[in-house]
């Protein structure tokens, strides 16, 4: 069990004076005064098993690793370890240190050894009074070395440190390229490590990273790693975590390249044939080499199925764009209306696809012509369908839900139906009818959100082409530490306003990857404030009430979705809203064009011109309507009740 300790006299002469490894197999590692870590018992043939991430996942994932917990247990693998990410993290010592005893509490549960590994969420600290070396010190003093390496039956385990940051103490970001390689240091210890190994049978290396995919990580220079790995001869494979995904990227120079799911992290749902899995990797050696197999409930994996190649196809398909070919669904002020729903989808995998589009049966206002519509599509070609859909209830006392379509996809391939997780399509719905002088007199209101409820904006073919942008707002954040996303459309993609305790950024995914200009001070609470996001084609910068607070190099193609935008929130993967605001906005707007290039006065009302994609006052609702000053097509939709206060 791991919290074994050694008597502090024994674990100093276990860990910093030099012996042989014929005498006592031990822990080697430089760094100082960490968690001892105590090893396993030396026998030939042998089992270990290697849990996912935990991080980002409801809580409902502490019980799936407690159950991952149980099972090694009734496995009896001789160790076990992991592939970082054991925490949350991203915060101060309090919340950090609440979910490290949650995590201790389940791991100490194991009847064998397990050793961590360092990842993104166990180091990185946001926050106010960041220490300097982040969460480093707590991570060894609670969890063991940040690398590390021991012998277990003529075998080495090597534990590697992805997270290092780039040499200095700025806040860490592991998509920055900079963040990416490995130090001198490192490198310098794993050479020392692994002549010490080379008499070895086999040697196992685990990271949290899997630095070796260049697209992920341009600026990892994983090549010195592996160069260094092969030179050594011995090395069989190497593990990582991170994506949340399984994947087997082959076997280069005689060495396996793993990433492993999740244990208990967060998914879109369980679809193992999909990669998406809660899952253990079981490792059994033998003098003659190594077997992996995935360990999911009921049924064993194999990691070399999911190449880059499938998980390519898979992510087309998941994100396979549905054309909706009627315009949005009109209300009239009394609240009734209705429209024709056309649809077709393109299967661009090479094998069948049968998707099953079900219009929105749990919304009693709405009836649809048919239940459902099920397609099947061979590879290449295009199916149609339609529905039409009515709103029969009257006025909108309670609100509005939106109509929708669920689609739920399977691939078909020879003897086996791949599910992939479904997706929710939402139809628009837009108020016609409104006086033309309706924005003409300010109301002199301003809209109050409290943390629940949120705007949602469906851009349809509007969204925002690939190109420059100004997003901008007025906040009034209802306290000292309000976390929440302003005005975004950002999930894997586009972009994104937001405050994080305070402290005001601006984010966008271009050239694969998220560029993200942060603000060094947080904004008062109960003042109105002006933030603004230009991207320019070559840098993000942010404004903060007209002065230049923030700027970074961005740029190549942006990353689009069809996602609804929200005002007061951030869409999930589902286009729920998360990350709700907790205080008050007025004007909100959204241009294709970088609007500031120095600073300037903000205006206190936003006008429209031809640049205009959608501007929101914010001083009147219709019902559960925002109303837009842009489009009548972009009316926003109220997600819960929002209320209308005094600026």
């Amino acid at each position: 069990m791991l919290p074994r300790l050694f008597p502090l006299a024994l674990l100093a002469a276990s860990l910093l004076v030099s012996t042989s490894r014929a005498q006592q197999p031990a822990l080697h590692t430089e760094r100082e005064g960490a968690k001892p870590l105590p090893l396993p018992k030396s026998d030939d043939s042998f089992h270990f098993l290697i849990f996912g991430d935990r991080t980002g996942g409801p809580p409902e994932g502490l019980k799936v690793l407690d159950q991952a917990v149980h099972d090694a247990n009734l496995l009896d693998p001789d160790l076990v370890f992991t592939v970082g990410d054991l925490v949350n993290g991203y915060s101060p010592f309090p919340a950090w240190e609440k979910e490290m005893t949650e995590y201790r509490a389940i791991m100490d549960n194991l009847r064998m050894p397990w050793f961590p590994v360092a990842g993104n969420h166990d180091i990185y600290w946001r926050g106010p009074d960041r220490p300097a070396r982040e969460h480093e010190a707590s991570f060894e003093k609670h969890f063991g070395p940040l690398y590390y390496w021991f012998e277990h039956k003529r075998c080495a385990f090597i534990a590697l440190f992805s997270d290092e940051g780039d040499g200095t103490d700025a806040q860490r970001e592991f998509t920055k390229p900079s963040n990416q390689p490995m130090s001198e240091r490192q490198l310098n210890w794993l050479e020392k490590t692994l002549t010490e190994t080379k008499d070895l049978r086999h040697v196992f290396v685990f990271l949290h990273h899997p630095r070796w995919v260049k697209a992920t990580y341009p600026g990892a220079q994983w090549d010195k790693v592996h160069s260094r790995l092969k030179a050594a001869g011995n090395v069989r494979a190497v593990f990582a975590g991170h994506v949340h995904r399984l994947r087997h990227d082959g076997i280069r120079d005689g060495i396996e390249y793993i990433t492993l799911a999740t244990t208990g992290g967060s998914m879109p749902g369980h679809y193992p044939d999909a990669g998406y899995v809660h899952h253990m990797n079981l490792v059994s050696v033998r003098p003659d080499g190594f077997k992996a197999a995935i360990l999911p409930v009921g049924t064993v994996m194999d990691p070399a199925r999911f190449t880059p190649e499938f998980i390519a196809e898979i992510d087309r398909l998941r994100a396979l764009p549905i054309d909706l070919k009627a315009a949005p669904i009109t209300l009239n002020p009394s609240g009734r209306g209705a429209g024709l729903v056309e649809f077709s989808l393109t299967n661009p995998a090479q094998s069948p696809l049968e998707i099953t589009i079900t219009p929105d049966a749990e919304a009693a206002e709405w009836l649809a012509t048919s239940e459902s519509v099920t397609l099947s599509i061979p590879p290449g070609e295009s199916r149609s369908g339609s529905f039409s859909m009515v709103r029969t209830k009257e006025g909108f006392d309670g609100g509005l839900r939106p109509p929708s379509l669920e689609l739920r996809t399977e691939l078909l391939q020879e003897g086996l139906r791949i599910p992939l997780p479904p997706r929710t399509v939402t139809l628009g719905v837009k108020l016609n009818a409104l006086p033309p002088d309706f924005f003409s007199s300010p109301a002199d209101k301003a809209l109050q959100f409290d943390g629940k409820s949120a705007v949602r904006v469906e851009m349809g073919t509007r969204t925002l082409p690939d190109g420059p942008y100004t997003i901008e707002t007025w906040v009034r954040p209802a306290s000292n530490d309000v976390s929440a996303d302003l005005i975004s459309k950002a999930e894997q993609s586009e972009f994104a306003l937001n405050i994080a305790h305070n402290v005001p950024g601006t984010h966008l995914f271009a050239g694969g990857r998220y560029n993200s200009a942060i603000a060094t001070t947080p904004i008062p609470a109960g003042q109105w404030t002006h933030t603004a996001g230009v991207f320019d084609g070559q840098s993000l910068t942010l404004y903060i009430n007209g002065k230049r607070a923030a700027s970074v190099p961005a740029s190549g193609p942006r990353g689009l979705n069809p996602l609804p935008l929200f005002l007061g929130a951030n869409p999930d993967a589902r286009s729920a809203p998360t990350q709700i605001l907790t205080g008050d906005l007025r004007e909100a707007r959204l241009s294709s064009t970088a609007r500031y290039s120095a600073d300037f006065t903000p205006p206190q009302r936003f006008s429209r011109d031809a640049d205009t994609v959608f501007l929101f006052h914010g001083d009147r609702l219709v019902g559960p309507f925002l109303p837009s000053d842009s489009d009548s097509a972009l009316n926003g939709s109220l997600t819960g009740p929002l209320s209308l206060v005094n600026p």
